[in-house]
């Protein structure tokens, strides 16, 4: 199965998206996206305004950032990119309304804004990712004259 042409193609064209500009470009805008949410309770400072341990959102937001950012790291393994493409995708609408899931009535609006600006980016960058691993499907059934 390991030399089976379809297999070899797939992995052609996923070293193709992944070492283009555009790849290159999602995936480092998506480790400075996951990074940021990390530090961001202590870099817009609500962090101390919460209460480290007692805020869901802080803890949140640090896991999740740094998780956001390995994924997107990783997304050059053929692999795993759809898995790891998918589960940010996943990461980017939950940093969006975990402000609301995880402190309630306590969401100030840096922790709001902060996690809707992040969010939306992490999910566009998602999104792009999975565009890119997706993207020589439907090319390469046409020249096989399949669709």
């Amino acid at each position: 199965m390991e030399h089976h042409p379809d297999i070899l193609a797939l992995r052609e064209q996923a070293e193709r998206a992944t070492s283009s500009s555009r790849g290159q470009g999602v995936e480092a805008l998506g480790i400075a996206c996951g990074l940021f949410l990390a530090i961001s309770p202590w870099v817009i400072g609500y962090a101390g305004l919460l209460g480290f341990l007692a805020s869901g959102v802080v803890i949140s937001n640090l896991v999740l950032g740094l998780g956001y950012a390995w994924l997107m790291a990783g997304y050059g393994a053929f692999e795993r990119t759809h898995a790891r493409a998918y589960a940010s995708l996943g990461i980017g609408i939950w940093t969006m309304v975990a402000p609301w899931l995880t402190t309630g009535d306590e969401a100030i609006r840096r922790v709001i804004w902060t996690n809707l600006i992040v969010g939306g980016l992490m999910t566009c960058l998602a999104l792009a990712a999975i565009g890119l691993a997706m993207g020589g499907s439907g090319t390469m059934m046409r020249r096989r004259g399949g669709g």
